[in-house]
């Protein structure tokens, strides 16, 4: 019997955005996930950091899960030459079949979509529903608004202050590296 490749779902823009780092850490990201020996699940474009991110996995010699809906096939450009590829009906189930095909959560600068996904596993964690741990790379700061915003929900009475628990934002990809390597650890561990 062969040992279960632990998977991270990375959760990011489908676009580059303005600053260099922000592709430089996708890459970064995707050469550790593989150099770690786990499995990179993400949205299956080849476009801005999804792009990034799934070939820098792909030249370290990693294994790729790739989901994509049919209506973005065009739009976020399918790359099909993933370990394996799956393409859904629509949003909501590629996002179920990334969070069931993964162990942790790993979050990049993004758009909307990456908002969606984000809020979607932190509302199913906070109801309990998983306990994987989230983390957001906060590449240059950029998740400090989002940050200030879940403070903002705790302090005006929408959430309790445990919400905060169930984020980590690390500054960078070793930091993320370490921790993630810690949580899936603990995770294993209590899974035996």
């Amino acid at each position: 019997m062969t040992a279960r490749i632990p998977s991270v779902c990375v959760f990011c823009g489908s676009r580059d955005g303005h600053r260099p780092a922000y592709g430089t850490e996708a890459e970064a990201l995707g050469y550790a996930i593989a150099g770690a020996g786990w499995r990179l699940v993400y949205g299956a474009g080849d476009v801005g950091l999804m792009g990034r991110v799934a070939r820098a996995a792909q030249t370290a010699g990693g294994q790729t899960f790739g989901v994509i809906p049919i209506h973005l096939f065009d739009r976020e450009v399918g790359k099909r030459d993933l370990s394996t590829f799956i393409v859904t009906e629509n949003m909501h189930e590629r996002k179920k079949v990334m969070f069931m095909n993964s162990d942790a959560i790993v979050v990049l600068p993004g758009g909307a979509g990456s908002l969606d996904e984000f809020f979607e596993v932190l509302t199913w964690r906070q109801l309990g529903l998983h306990e994987k741990p989230i983390l957001l790379l906060n590449t240059e700061g950029f998740w400090d608004p989002l940050t200030a915003l879940i403070d903002h929900f705790i302090a005006e009475g929408f959430a309790e202050p445990s919400l905060r628990d169930f984020v980590q934002r690390v500054p960078d990809v070793p930091t993320l590296i370490t921790d993630l390597r810690a949580a899936l650890s603990c995770r294993n561990d209590s899974a035996e």
